[in-house]
């Protein structure tokens, strides 16, 4: 065929089914596109919030730990006071009782604020938890959509209706996913997110 030949073919005016079809396509592609905007503007600003779950967590652990070895500690300060304390005469032993209730005090301080530091580095990581849950359907939703794209831009090349309705498969799902993580929605394929994890 000559080039000529090619560009006269390409001038000539498609049959309206074709123009429907790829009208429609078109529109189809714009629309998602458009939603598949809207939900990565959501999953960033989860992606952050995950970022920020992550690092409060490892730095309430740091702290849980500080707190953990700071009451260790005070405990064997005061189990040596203790036994220091056996050995001495009558009057030495008040100023060994005080520093033997400071330590207590202070084991006693630490082992609260250990606690509260553990609760809040498990209440980072439900935060976390429930952040990935919503990630990971924009994540599906991305996939499938870009999918059902891929199939829209064959439809455009084949001009076949029935693929136009093949991708409307991954459109509806791809669809359904990014409205779960934009309302809240409890739908989640874990099945398929574990396989693709």
């Amino acid at each position: 065929m000559e080039p000529l030949d090619i560009v006269d073919t390409q001038n000539e005016p498609q049959q309206p089914a074709g123009r429907k079809l790829n009208a429609t396509v078109a529109i189809t592609v714009a629309l998602l596109a458009t939603f598949m905007g809207i939900c990565k503007v959501k999953d960033d600003n989860i992606n952050q919030s995950m970022q920020q779950a992550q690092v409060n967590r490892v730095d309430h652990w740091a702290f849980y730990q500080a707190r953990n070895v700071r009451e260790e500690v005070a405990k064997a300060t005061v189990v040596q006071l203790k036994l220091a304390a056996a050995g001495r005469p009558a009057g030495e032993q008040a100023g060994y009782q005080e520093a033997i209730k400071q330590y207590e005090a202070l084991a006693l301080e630490q082992g609260h604020k250990k606690a509260e530091a553990k609760a809040d580095a498990e209440n980072d990581q439900k935060l976390y938890d429930a952040a990935n849950f919503k990630d990971d359907q924009f994540d599906l939703s991305d996939a499938l959509l870009a999918i059902a794209i891929s199939l829209l831009a064959i439809t455009a090349l084949t001009q076949l209706w029935a693929l136009y309705f093949v991708a409307l498969v991954p459109t509806a799902f791809g669809v359904l996913m990014g409205l779960s993580g934009l309302a809240g929605w409890a739908i989640h394929p874990n099945a398929l997110t574990a396989l693709l994890s």
